[in-house]
């Protein structure tokens, strides 16, 4: 079984931590939601609170097949002004594991030019913080190991290619038959 961490902090969009959360359970992905924020708790960017699975420091991230970096203001910049997300992201991309980032969150892999020659995806008005990047306008792109997604519209599309990545295409289309997706 595949295991992935979703990591939160204060202000997430919801949506794109919720939505890859619940579709990758159904598939069979062992899927965290881990608190950066030292508490349980964590408050998204429209006010609603999540108990988290876990805390950041109690994160087995060596054992771990990918990360989920969700957009949102300001947790995209909570995430990437925390020095052990970075310490992560960057070991994820050294070993070459699966980093998806969706709305604003892809803005923290451009800002640590991970994302030079590849080709990525963003929130609309926000292109210029794929500093290196290949733009697409694509829903979702993938690029080797890293996964990029544009909007809270688009994370049933991003959960979706995430299910193809960890686990297969069939499970996938399984998965979109049983939720009635006809995206």
């Amino acid at each position: 079984m595949k295991t992935v961490y979703i990591l939160v902090a204060e202000g997430f969009e919801e949506i794109e931590a919720v939505t890859p959360a619940d579709l990758l359970r159904r598939a069979g992905v062992d899927c965290k939601l881990v608190s950066v924020t030292g508490q349980l708790e964590v408050a998204g960017a429209h006010g609603i609170v999540y108990r988290t699975d876990m805390l950041f420091e109690e994160g087995a991230f060596q054992a771990v097949d990918g990360i989920i970096l969700p957009g949102g203001m300001p947790g995209t910049i909570h995430l990437q002004e925390h020095e052990g997300v970075k310490r992560v992201i960057t070991e994820f991309y050294e070993k070459n594991k699966v980093i998806c980032a969706i709305c604003a969150a892809p803005m923290i892999l451009g800002q640590m030019g991970l994302l030079k020659g590849r080709v990525a995806t963003i929130y609309p008005g926000m292109e210029e913080h794929l500093h290196g990047a290949t733009l697409s306008q694509e829903t979702v792109c993938i690029d080797k190991n890293i996964v990029t997604s544009r909007a809270p519209g688009t994370a049933f599309e991003f959960a979706l290619k995430l299910i193809e990545v960890f686990v297969d295409k069939e499970k996938k289309e399984q998965i979109k038959k049983e939720t009635v997706y006809y995206g």
